[in-house]
């Protein structure tokens, strides 16, 4: 009598690491360690880095129309977005890799499981950053001191869970500068729309990494690591309820300063007023399925908001187009 053999797991996966992902399948194996580092083989991080840098292009671009220049501009700031997202995950494992060692879902990464030593780590660290930098000095000067600005939240964020119970405000800071970036690469100026737009996004992110810690909060009360699940607790449906309304009212605020004073046409105005309209619902969708207690379920809703996102891009690209 024969029976099924299970296929084991790739060797050094990540538990919360997509099943089946490319890096675990495909990649070489020496760079396997370095990719997760980087968390190539969870690609939602780098979704919600890059969509606010695509928001703020297309809004740009509404208000006094699409270029052949902003592709580069699209293309760009997807490969720099890859490579920060990376930069940024490198340096919260090589800060963290004491914490992660303790928590039951992150014990798995490459430093603390012993697969990168912390100096090859530094050095992995520095190869993302520089050739982000080469991509980031393709644009304007005004793109390029906002880039160089963001490192700064980027730095601070991985220390922000030590000493606030808010960490989500220095992620939301750190993660949605690309709508300010997106704007100046496009218009060569800021202006208050885009500031609009930065903030809903920020409260977007307060939103879904809420849902996102709601998974390691009984490991985070144990080491004393703080963060919004754990702050708001019981209460957190009421608290997400009010950023899903937060971050629609502010959309729909940059939205509407940027478009009436340009005077764009009626179908433009529409489809791009549109978009927070979509946005809030698909927000009212995760909250109506979310069950705080279950891990699964929080990590499942956190990962939809790759497609929360990708409809304002959507909304605000046709709308440009037309």
């Amino acid at each position: 009598m024969t029976g099924t053999i299970e296929k084991p797991e790739p060797q050094g996966q990540v538990a919360d690491a997509v099943k089946g992902n490319w890096v675990d399948r495909y990649a070489p194996a020496a760079w396997r360690p370095y990719l997760r580092l980087s968390r190539a083989d969870r690609p939602i991080g780098t979704w919600l880095l890059l969509l606010p840098c695509w928001w703020g292009i297309a809004l740009a671009a509404a208000v006094d129309a699409p270029r052949l220049s902003d592709l580069w501009l699209a293309v760009g700031c997807t490969i720099g977005s890859v490579l920060m997202r990376g930069a940024g995950c490198t340096w919260n494992d090589i800060t963290d890799r004491n914490i992660d060692g303790q928590v039951a879902r992150t014990r798995s990464r490459p430093i603390p499981s012993g697969q990168v030593t912390v100096r090859q780590a530094l050095i992995w660290l520095g190869a993302q950053v520089a050739v982000s930098a080469l991509i980031l000095f393709t644009f304007n000067w005004a793109t390029i001191l906002l880039g160089i600005a963001a490192l700064v939240p980027v730095a601070i964020y991985p220390f922000a869970k030590r000493f606030t119970w808010w960490p989500q405000v220095f992620l939301g800071i750190a993660f949605n500068w690309g709508a300010l970036v997106g704007w100046v690469a496009h218009s060569g100026s800021l202006h208050p729309a885009a500031v609009l737009l930065y903030l809903s996004g920020l409260v977007w992110t307060l939103f879904y990494d809420t849902i996102y810690a709601h998974q390691d909060k009984e490991d985070d009360a144990l080491i004393g690591v703080k963060s919004t699940a754990r702050l708001f607790g019981a209460d957190s449906a009421r608290w997400l309820n009010a950023f899903l309304i937060g971050s629609v009212i502010l959309m729909t605020a940059a939205i509407l300063w940027a478009l009436l004073p340009a005077r764009v046409p009626g179908l433009t105005l529409a489809i791009c007023a549109a978009a927070p309209w979509a946005f809030g619902w698909h927000l009212y969708g995760q909250m109506r399925q979310l069950d705080i207690d279950d891990p699964d379920n929080c990590l499942r809703l956190f990962r939809s908001n790759r497609d929360t996102g990708l409809i304002v891009a959507l909304f605000l690209a046709v709308g440009a187009i037309v």
